[in-house]
Order: C-alpha cells, then sequence, then structure tokens
C-alpha cells in the first residue's frame, strides 16, 4: 500500500514528505545539506529556471565563471568576508600536494567575477554591462539545514552582476531588478513583497539591499530573492574603472541579485495541499494526464486515449497517457501528488458520447468535454488554473499580514504571519524590537503610516515588517 502523505497542517513533516513522494530531491546523500534532484524534480527546476532566463535575456547576457576563487582575490574585500568567512569551503590540497594559494568553493561570486570586470571595461561605451550566471554556490550551514531552503549546495544560484558609469544608473537597474522579480514571482502565481533590509543586515560590501520575500505556510518568511546597490565599493576594492567622456578615469557602479532553488521551494510550499502538489501550468513538467479507464472495452477504450494523446501532443501540451493496469483510483492518487494540474478520464461511458471527462487538481472541478471542444477547453482551464492558485495564495498572504502598534501584538501575530509596525530607523530600536518578539525585522516598506517607534515612542512614518524568518 502506498504511503499516505501527511496533512498540510502539520508543514514541516508534510514539506519533507512531499519532497521524496513526488520525486523531487533525495536528500539521503551522504553528506548533510546535499540534495540529488530527481529527474521530476529537475524538469520542474528548469521550467522554473527558464522563465527567469527569458525575462533576464532581454538585457542581460549568460556568462560562466570558475567555482575556483583564489584566497588572493577572494580576501581583498574586508566587509564581504567577513559577512561569509564562517561559511566558506577550501580547497588546500591539489592530490597530496599542499596549494601555494588556498582556493576558496564560492559561496557567491563578486570576487571571481570583478577581476574580470576589471579586464573587460575600459570606456564609457563598454557600459552598462548586464551579466548573469546559474551555478552552484556552497556555504558552510551550521544552523538545520532544509532541502532546497537551508542547503550547504545550492545547486542553482542565479546571481546577476551589472556595471553602470554612476550611482543614478545603478539605482535604476536595482528597479528594473524588483521588475524582474516581481514579473517571475507573479508567473510562479507566488505572492511576494520587496523591503530594504535594515543596515545590520544588507549584502556584506553593500551601499544598501532590498529583499523579496513570501509567507510559508507555518507562518514563517522564505527569502526569495535579494537586490543589491553596490556602489563603488567593489569597484574600488577591484581597481574597475572605465575612461569617461571626458577621458578622466572614474570608478564604475555596480550592482548585484540573486535567486536560488528557494523559488522552486515556494511553489511547492505555497499551492501544494494534503494530497500533494499542485503545480502553476506553465512550469509543471506535465500539463495533462490521461487516464484510460477501460473495463470490458479495453480496446476501444485504449485507442480512444491514444488519439486524443496525438492530439494534444501535436498543440504542444505537456501530455501524458497512462494506460497502466494500476486501478484508477491508484493513477488518479500519483499523479495528484505530483501536481498535474488537468487529468482527462477516458472510460466507456465517455466513448459513446465522443467526449472525456476534465479534471481540475486544484478544485477537483468535473467537467465533460467533447473531444472537438478539448483543445480550446485545455488552453482556458490551464488559465484558469493560474489565476485561481495566485488569488487563493495572495488572500491566505494579505489575511496574515497584520497592522500592529504594540510589540505583543507583534509577538503574537508572527506566531501565524507577518506584522506591520512603525520604526524610528535606528539599529539599537530595530534589535531590541527582535529581540522582544523573538522575530526579524525584514526590512522597510516604500509605504508610510504616521505612529511612533515601538521602543523609544519617537514619532515616525517609517513602516517595517516584522516575521519569524527561515
Amino acid at each position: 500500500m502506498a504511503k499516505s502523505l501527511p496533512k498540510k497542517a502539520g508543514f514541516s513533516e508534510w514539506y519533507s514528505e512531499i519532497l521524496l513522494m513526488a520525486g523531487i530531491v533525495d536528500v539521503r546523500y551522504p553528506i548533510k545539506g546535499l540534495c540529488v534532484w530527481h529527474p521530476f524534480g529537475l524538469v520542474l527546476r528548469n521550467r522554473v529556471y527558464s522563465i527567469l532566463r527569458s525575462l533576464l535575456d532581454v538585457d542581460h547576457q549568460e556568462a560562466l565563471f570558475p567555482l575556483l576563487i583564489p584566497e588572493t582575490e577572494f580576501m581583498k574585500e574586508a566587509e564581504h568576508i567577513k559577512g561569509f568567512e564562517e561559511e566558506v569551503y577550501w580547497v588546500t590540497k591539489g592530490g597530496a600536494t599542499p596549494l601555494e594559494v588556498p582556493l576558496a568553493l564560492r559561496p557567491t561570486s563578486e570576487t571571481a567575477i570583478y577581476p574580470m570586470f576589471k579586464l573587460w571595461i575600459r570606456s564609457h561605451t563598454d557600459l552598462p554591462l548586464r551579466v548573469y550566471q546559474i551555478v552552484n554556490t556552497f556555504r558552510y550551514e551550521t544552523k538545520h539545514t532544509r532541502p532546497l531552503i537551508r542547503v550547504r549546495e545550492i545547486t542553482s544560484f542565479k546571481e546577476a552582476h551589472t556595471a553602470h558609469t554612476t550611482w543614478e544608473d545603478a539605482e535604476k537597474q536595482v528597479h528594473e531588478a524588483v521588475r524582474i522579480y516581481s514579473e517571475f514571482y507573479d508567473r510562479l502565481a507566488i505572492p511576494h513583497i520587496f523591503t530594504k533590509r535594515p543596515g545590520w543586515d544588507k549584502f556584506p560590501g553593500a551601499d544598501y539591499s532590498i529583499a523579496v520575500d513570501t509567507l510559508m505556510p507555518d507562518g514563517k518568511t522564505l527569502q526569495i530573492g535579494t537586490i543589491h546597490h553596490l556602489g563603488t565599493n567593489f569597484a574600488k576594492t577591484f581597481d574597475i574603472r572605465y575612461e569617461d567622456v571626458n577621458g578622466e578615469q572614474q570608478y564604475v557602479h555596480q550592482t548585484c541579485y540573486g535567486i536560488s532553488e528557494r523559488c522552486v521551494a515556494a511553489v511547492i510550499a505555497v499551492h501544494g495541499d494534503d494530497r500533494g502538489l499542485i503545480l502553476p501550468p506553465e512550469v509543471a513538467p506535465t500539463q495533462v494526464v490521461i487516464v484510460s479507464i477501460p473495463f470490458g472495452e479495453g480496446k476501444d477504450v485504449r485507442e480512444a486515449s491514444q488519439r486524443v494523446h496525438k492530439m494534444l501532443s501535436d498543440e504542444r501540451f505537456r501530455v501524458v497517457l497512462d494506460d497502466s493496469d494500476e486501478r484508477p483510483g491508484a493513477k488518479y492518487y500519483k499523479w495528484e501528488t505530483k501536481g498535474v494540474p488537468l487529468r482527462i478520464e477516458i472510460g466507456p461511458r465517455d466513448l459513446k458520447s465522443n467526449s472525456v471527462t476534465l479534471v481540475r487538481r486544484d478544485t477537483f472541478e468535473k467537467t465533460s468535454i467533447s473531444v472537438p471542444d478539448l483543445v480550446p477547453t485545455i488552453h482556458q482551464k490551464l488559465k484558469d488554473i493560474h489565476t485561481s492558485l495566485y488569488e487563493k495564495a495572495k488572500k491566505s498572504f494579505d489575511e496574515r499580514m497584520v497592522d500592529c502598534t504594540a510589540l505583543d501584538e507583534v509577538k503574537t501575530t508572527v506566531k501565524k504571519g507577518i506584522a506591520k509596525i512603525n520604526w524610528c530607523g535606528e539599529e539599537k530600536c530595530g534589535l531590541k524590537m527582535e529581540e522582544g518578539t523573538g522575530a526579524d525585522v525584514l526590512g522597510e516598506l516604500t509605504q508610510t503610516k504616521k505612529g511612533k517607534c515601538p521602543v523609544c515612542g519617537k514619532k515616525t512614518d517609517k513602516v517595517v515588517l516584522m516575521a519569524r524568518a527561515y
């Protein structure tokens, strides 16, 4: 008998089991914090990242930089290194021979990319420069690891790096990165919010950092992207200059922004239910499954199922025909677990009326559709499913974001969601807010609201989000 999936209300157990049962990743690799992608999970991951690539390829160029970073380059930016020094893996031998210069496995690639920027950038005509790569990165995570969320090998880290003539041009790129990330998560039907991270939590070496977060079923937030304005900090360290229109040497102004496979974790966690995955149609490895229910008229039903399969394949739907000898209920369970958006059932009764039964994974709504009407109906149903997934997720997100005026209210709110509260902007007050609630200050919103700082009582219109974060 197939193992049953735990209820999603117990999110941690549900999440661990669905990754295994749906064939996303296998955590049994003999190194903690490293996972193996199953074929099904890898297809899902690749389809998610194909959206990201399509958005970046408009004006970015994809590149690929080495995994190994010489210690001499890695140690140049003091603030940056301080932020990563406890997380770096070091290669110290080549075979049995000690290396003259130890090599870091990239935790992120600023110190690998910027020595090359110094060589590539000569003139203002070389700017703006926008490149990105999707690579594995390594961080010695000492906290409790969790697949796709907190790992020691990030297998698909998308990091973009840009260089500009002025601080203001770089800031325009920050706004463009916000737009790209927002469109990306809209296409995944994931509700999200952007905040400017407080100074004590910004990216090491950045002028400022912006993060995008979503809300998980257990009430914790998941940071699913970051955007950093680097100013000239790294340019000065790596001597990245350009010749301006007057023939004078100037430092470039830079940005960087990243997304990891947490974006896949968000799709799994936000949309799934007690029966398994519910995948947005654009990224579902299988969009439609045809379940043949032959009974006594096996040959005719199978032939009809094959004809429908060919028709949908010709229309470029990602469709699978399941005409195995398993019982219909077992087939339904299998494909529901994998989150296939639409199921087509074909049995003797459907055969007689030249129709099929169409079942939505998100609502389990059943509709009888004539075969000639099937293609346009599927197109519309897939659009409807995406809209429905987003609306349901957004409603849950909005209901769990609560305006608060006192820290006691924050403590209650963050048990299930996100608290919005005023803050004076002083770091000492922000740290006391964290200490007094057991929650993190995620960052400052662009929206304002008149109120008082809950620590010092100072009048302010700054608003921050607080939550328990992964």
